[in-house]
């Protein structure tokens, strides 16, 4: 685990509220999470992209600082990716291309993965979104 909110007393459902609340500030419209053992999920709609975070999380009984310090990282990320859009850093694709849902319902970097893994073993570039012109 990394080093930030190491010592957060901060409870995991106040920051899955407070994703929500900044997911609602920066203009979502619509917001979900889905709890499986080891991972949570999280869902949201903006700027006409739907978007999903599938985190890797410590098992909340066991570990419950490491639970809640996850937590508190998945806050930061979305919160600064927002800001970074909203700051003109970068575009809403940008920042959050791995997770945009594709219409087929795997994300960005569900797809795009394997073509990466696939042109650095076989020095050639894939097809464009997986389609020859």
């Amino acid at each position: 685990m990394g080093k930030y909110a190491e010592g957060t007393k901060v409870p995991a459902d106040r920051s899955r509220a407070e994703v929500e609340q900044i997911l609602k500030r920066y203009g979502a419209t619509h917001f979900g999470y889905a709890t499986m053992p080891g991972v949570v999920m999280l869902a949201f709609e903006s700027k006409g992209r739907r978007v999903r975070f599938k985190v890797p999380v410590p098992d909340q009984e066991k570990e419950p600082q490491k639970h809640r310090q996850k937590w508190r990282a998945v806050v930061l990320a979305i919160k600064s990716k927002l800001e970074s859009v909203e700051s003109g850093i970068e575009q809403f694709d940008e920042a959050f291309m791995a997770q945009i849902v594709l219409p087929d319902g795997r994300t960005m970097a569900e797809f795009a993965q394997p073509q990466i893994a696939k042109a650095y073993t076989s020095g050639t570039m894939p097809p464009l979104l997986g389609h020859d012109p």
